[in-house]
C-alpha cells in the first residue's frame, strides 16, 4: 500500500445533512478524516477538541440534521485506499446470499476480518467498498474474524438505522449459529449471565462478571458425537464474544477457540481436520421493513465443507 507524506487539516465546522443524520459521531469523524487512526478520534472527542453545537459530545452520540460539528486540526497520513487481492474481492462475490435496494447478505468466510484495524490494512467492508465506491455501504453488525456466515450490510442509512433498531431489541432480528462444543450436552438450556470486556495480560477478553452487560444465549443440542455436541444457538443479545464466552461458562467450550476453549479438546479435532472456530452465523430472521410493504427475509447460510468434514469424521 502506497502513502502519501502526511499533511495536516484546518479547523473546520460541517453542518450535518440527513444523510448522516443517525450516524455515530466516531464512525463519522473516521470516515470525514482519512488515515487518522481510530485511537486518535477517541482522544479527539475525550479532549473537547471536536464538538456538537458547541459541547463536548462522546463517541456513541448519534448526529442529528443540522448539528454543527467542529472538526480541529488533524494531521493525517492520507492513506491510499488499500489494495484489495482479486482473491479476495472474488471470493465475497460468490459469498453473496441475498441482495435487493436495501440489503446485501453475504456468507461471510472464516478468516477475513468485517473492517480494517489492529494491524489490518483491509476488511470486508473496505474490499466491498474498494468494488462500488460510489454506492452507500455500511455493516449492520459485526461477526469475530474467525466466524462464518450471514453477515448483513445496509445500502442505504434509512436501513441501516432499522436493522440497528433491530438489533437493540432483543425480539427484533433472529439470529441462529451452529458451534460445535466440547463434551455431551444433553438438554436445551439458556445461558443468562452478565459479560464485561476486560485486558488481562495485554489481551482483550470477555468474562462473566455481575456489573457486565446483560447477555442471553439459548443453546439446543442438534447431534451428539463420542467427545462433542453440535449446537444450535439463538441469541437474544449480540455482546463481543457472546456464544464463546457463555459456552464455556456452561462447561462446554468451543471446538478450535483459542482464547476460551480448551487445549486438549482442541488438540482432538485438530486431528479430525478442525483449522479454525467451529462457530457459523446459519441463519437470520428479518422483519419487513418499516418503510417497505415487503415480507420478513430468511437468510440462511450454509456450512462450509472444511466445518462439514469434521462432523462426517466424528461420525464414523
Amino acid at each position: 500500500m502506497n502513502s502519501s507524506p502526511a499533511s495536516k487539516t484546518r479547523v473546520k465546522t460541517v453542518e450535518i445533512g440527513p444523510d448522516n443524520s443517525g450516524q455515530r459521531i466516531d464512525n463519522y469523524l473516521l470516515g470525514h478524516l482519512k488515515g487518522v487512526p481510530r485511537s486518535r478520534i477517541y482522544k479527539l472527542l475525550r479532549s473537547g477538541q471536536v464538538r456538537v453545537n458547541s459541547g463536548r459530545k462522546k463517541a456513541h452520540y448519534k448526529l442529528k440534521s443540522g448539528d454543527r460539528v467542529r472538526i480541529p486540526p488533524v494531521s493525517t497520513a492520507e492513506h491510499e485506499n488499500p489494495v484489495i487481492p482479486d482473491s479476495v474481492l472474488k471470493l465475497l462475490d460468490e459469498a453473496t446470499l441475498f441482495e435487493d435496494k436495501n440489503l446485501l447478505a453475504l456468507n461471510k468466510p472464516s478468516g477475513i476480518a468485517v473492517h480494517s484495524g489492529s494491524g489490518l490494512s483491509f476488511g470486508i467492508i473496505e474490499a466491498l467498498k474498494s468494488k462500488h465506491p460510489e454506492q452507500f455501504l455500511e455493516l449492520a453488525h459485526r461477526l469475530d474474524r474467525e466466524t462464518s456466515g450471514c453477515l448483513l450490510l445496509a445500502k442505504n442509512r434509512t436501513t441501516l438505522t432499522h436493522l440497528h433498531d433491530l438489533l437493540r431489541n432483543e425480539t427484533g432480528l433472529g439470529k441462529y449459529y451452529l458451534a460445535l462444543v466440547a463434551g455431551h450436552w444433553a438438554e436445551a438450556s439458556t445461558v443468562d449471565v452478565a459479560l464485561k470486556k476486560i485486558t488481562r495480560g495485554g489481551e482483550h477478553m470477555v468474562e462473566v462478571i455481575d456489573d457486565g452487560q446483560h447477555a442471553t444465549s439459548h443453546f439446543e443440542p442438534l447431534q451428539h458425537f463420542p467427545q462433542a455436541t453440535l449446537m444450535r444457538i439463538k441469541i437474544d443479545t449480540g455482546r463481543t464474544h457472546q456464544i464463546r464466552v457463555h459456552a464455556a461458562h456452561a462447561g462446554h467450550p468451543i471446538a478450535g477457540d483459542t482464547k476460551y476453549g480448551d487445549k486438549v479438546f482442541n488438540r482432538e479435532l485438530k486431528q479430525a481436520g478442525l483449522k479454525r472456530l467451529f462457530l457459523h452465523a446459519a441463519r437470520i430472521e428479518i422483519p419487513a421493513l418499516e418503510s417497505e410493504s415487503s415480507e420478513p427475509i430468511v437468510i440462511e447460510a450454509p456450512l462450509n465443507k472444511e466445518l462439514q468434514s469434521v462432523l462426517d469424521v466424528l461420525e464414523t
